[in-house]
């Protein structure tokens, strides 16, 4: 059984792992793994209008399973105007077939509409019943706390942020800052951008040992390595049975010290203070 959490100040709980579906490429194979996961457990959604095609392939998972899911989209900035975020919300539900959202995102930040516009919007998404919670994706620390100052009637309950092996220094303001703040820190692309394992030769083997040690394998343990913090989600994304059945195995046991301590050494963080990780 997948463990939960509570998702920020929202009072759900909501699987510690979800189903990303960025970049989904085989439509069939990618629906038959996403109802795998969900049987799994992995209830908690991820998609956006940006990723092309995605929304329309969890069209008939949602007709199925709505009730049980925790369903997250995102708007693009281009159409954070009061008018471009409630047409691009509804075309998302169209998409997707639905009537509500769990979370809707400003995918990130940008100057193409004021953010207090953009806010606002989200606002009324929520007053309108479109979209249960509101929150952000790609946000910096100080970007965040200007969206959570903004939000004035309902808050931002997430920041969406890179967060893989080789990507760790959310680790050093940004989750603690979440952590205090009760905002849920959702990592995207777990496994990097097709180069995992990073590092080296000696990192691959740290992990890998790690891996043999509990009978897991190494994505398992990243997995686990990144969701060990109380406000923090996964959303890796399987396009087959295999691959989601591996995700679902990366929790229900515990990396020990010397494990962390390893992983610190393989996979270090960077210097505090530099600038977000995006795909």
């Amino acid at each position: 059984m997948i463990p939960t959490r509570a998702f920020g100040p929202t009072g759900v709980e909501v699987p510690v792992l979800g189903q990303g579906t960025w970049k989904l490429r085989d439509g069939r194979s990618a629906e038959r793994a996403i109802r795998v996961g969900i049987e799994l457990g992995l209830t908690h959604i991820d998609t956006a209008e940006l990723y092309t095609g995605a929304e329309s392939i969890l069209a008939p998972v949602l007709r199925d399973h709505r009730e049980q899911l925790f369903v997250v989209s995102k708007v693009l900035p281009k159409n954070g105007s009061k008018a471009g975020v409630a047409r691009a919300c509804e075309q998302s539900l169209k998409r997707l077939g639905t009537d509500h959202l769990d979370v809707y995102l400003l995918h990130w930040p940008s100057d193409d509409h004021p953010l207090a516009e953009t806010i606002g919007a989200l606002e009324a998404l929520v007053d309108a019943g479109k979209t249960r919670f509101i929150g952000v994706s790609n946000f910096e620390p100080g970007e965040l706390e200007e969206a959570r100052r903004l939000a004035s009637r309902h808050p931002i309950v997430c920041n969406q942020v890179l967060y893989h092996l080789g990507e760790r220094g959310i680790e050093h303001e940004l989750i603690p800052a979440c952590e205090k703040a009760r905002v849920a820190v959702v990592g995207y692309s777990p496994f990097g951008s097709g180069d995992f394992p990073p590092g080296g030769k000696r990192s691959r083997g740290a992990l890998e040992a790690i891996a043999k040690k509990h009978g897991k394998t190494a994505r398992q343990v990243a997995l686990n390595l990144l969701t060990r913090h109380r406000a923090t989600f996964s959303i890796p994304k399987a396009e087959t049975e295999a691959h989601v059945r591996e995700n679902a195995g990366a929790l229900g046991w515990s990396l020990e010290a010397d494990d962390l301590a390893a992983l610190d050494r393989a996979f270090p963080r960077p210097e505090a203070n530099q600038p977000l990780g995006t795909i």
